[in-house]
């Protein structure tokens, strides 16, 4: 933690723009000089890229001070040719020929074999801000691989998407942890991903994927950013969006993901995933797209708004009615709240459409969420007030915890 202490400082010293410049733009800046010497491993995918949108991987292999030995391909691989879920093979980069490592196949942590040769392992992918989502699962397998076989690991920062002051969702409990649900964070977690990786390093959560695993704490560094601040979301950062998998195009998506996820398990609601706007609406064949806006506006949920939208996706043969949402408030908003609302006005107006008795899909709902209370709670009646206050119960706590890993005011 002191290398990230001293870079911290180095960079508050300097004189900040609007524009934010990531982990890779500040290593290149000085030099490389956390890599010269050393045999480096990269975890990374498309999203990987400088602020001049340049590869981290052809920027680590043509640097003359970089000694770019393997890549590590997450889930949609290296160069974001699988889609999501699908095996991602091993086998050469065809551009720079070296050797690609699968961490979304037979294995989803690196193998000491994989790690032969590499002094130093870097990771730079772009984070969304959830904890469902699988690249942090990916850094922290990685981190425990690194651990036992005391390989430094250094994660080049990038901005979170949902912001540095979000935090929303209970942490995860004993039976569910997961690849989509790996450490006891809430489900959004207001952190960057250097920020988290070293709140995880420290406070021993580096645990595996089971949650029961041993603590290990790795040789972390991580390369800050210039000119990020907590309060801002990703369209503040003058950064173009580069999509670290297929189905978040946009920060928008980005923003969906936690809003509308949870209630896309059950796959009885259409939340955009096949259209132009994935993770942003919440439609089927058989609603009232008029009725359920209605239903919804009466709720007067804080900072959200609902327009109706009717859509055909191209995974899907009928049109879709129902409606999309914004956020005018982001800040008063709950997002992650967002979709049990809509679950809920769905119920009162179509009573025999509760999913928890109709669809029986359970276990992936439960490790998404990181515990069986949701459904046991929600699904009896369908109602956010007989979970809103425990859904919440452990954001203040995370509030706290997480100031002494803040890198970024």
């Amino acid at each position: 933690m002191k290398k990230i202490l001293t870079l911290f400082l180095l960079l508050a010293s300097l004189s900040l723009s609007a524009q934010v410049y990531t982990g890779i733009d500040m290593l290149e800046r000085y030099g490389f000089e956390e890599l010269r010497g050393k045999r480096v491993g990269l975890v990374t995918n498309p999203s990987g890229v400088d602020r001049f949108l340049r590869s981290t991987i052809d920027i680590l292999f043509e640097a003359p001070e970089v000694n770019l030995v393997a890549l590590y391909g997450p889930e949609h691989g290296v160069r974001g040719d699988a889609y999501a879920g699908d095996h991602v093979a091993s086998g050469k980069d065809p551009k720079t020929g070296l050797p690609v490592y699968s961490l979304y196949g037979s294995t989803r942590k690196p193998t000491p074999e994989m790690l032969k040769g590499v002094d130093v392992m870097v990771y730079d992918i772009q984070d969304v801000g959830t904890r469902s989502y699988t690249f942090i699962s990916t850094l922290g397998l990685v981190m425990r691989a690194c651990a036992e076989k005391d390989i430094e690991v250094i994660v080049l920062d990038r901005p979170n998407p949902l912001g540095g002051l979000k935090v929303e969702g209970s942490y995860v409990e004993p039976g569910f942890f997961s690849f989509v649900s790996e450490f006891r964070i809430p489900y959004i977690y207001g952190l960057t991903v250097g920020e988290l990786a070293g709140l995880i390093n420290e406070e021993g959560l580096n645990c595996g994927v089971d949650g029961k695993e041993a603590p290990l704490k790795c040789r972390l560094t991580v390369i800050p950013m210039r000119g990020w601040e907590r309060s801002m979301l990703y369209k503040d950062t003058g950064l173009p969006w580069i999509l670290p998998s297929p189905n978040i195009p946009s920060e928008a998506s980005a923003i969906g993901y936690p809003s509308a996820g949870i209630a896309g398990e059950f796959g009885y609601l259409h939340i955009g995933v096949g259209y132009t706007i994935p993770f942003q609406t919440f439609a089927a064949p058989w609603i009232d797209a008029d009725k359920l806006k209605e239903k919804l506006d009466s709720y007067n949920i804080s900072g959200t708004a609902f327009r109706t939208i009717h859509y055909k996706p191209l995974t899907a043969k009928d049109m879709q009615h129902g409606v999309q949402f914004f956020y005018t408030d982001y800040e008063a908003a709950t997002i992650s709240l967002t979709q049990f609302y809509v679950m809920q006005a769905v119920q009162e107006l179509y009573p025999a459409r509760n999913p928890y008795k109709t669809l029986g899909k359970t276990r992936m709902l439960d490790i998404v969420c990181g515990t069986d209370y949701v459904r046991k709670e929600f699904g009896k009646r369908l109602k956010v007030e007989d979970i809103e206050s425990w859904w919440m119960k452990d954001a203040e706590a995370f509030k706290e915890l997480s100031k002494n890993y803040y890198l970024y005011r």
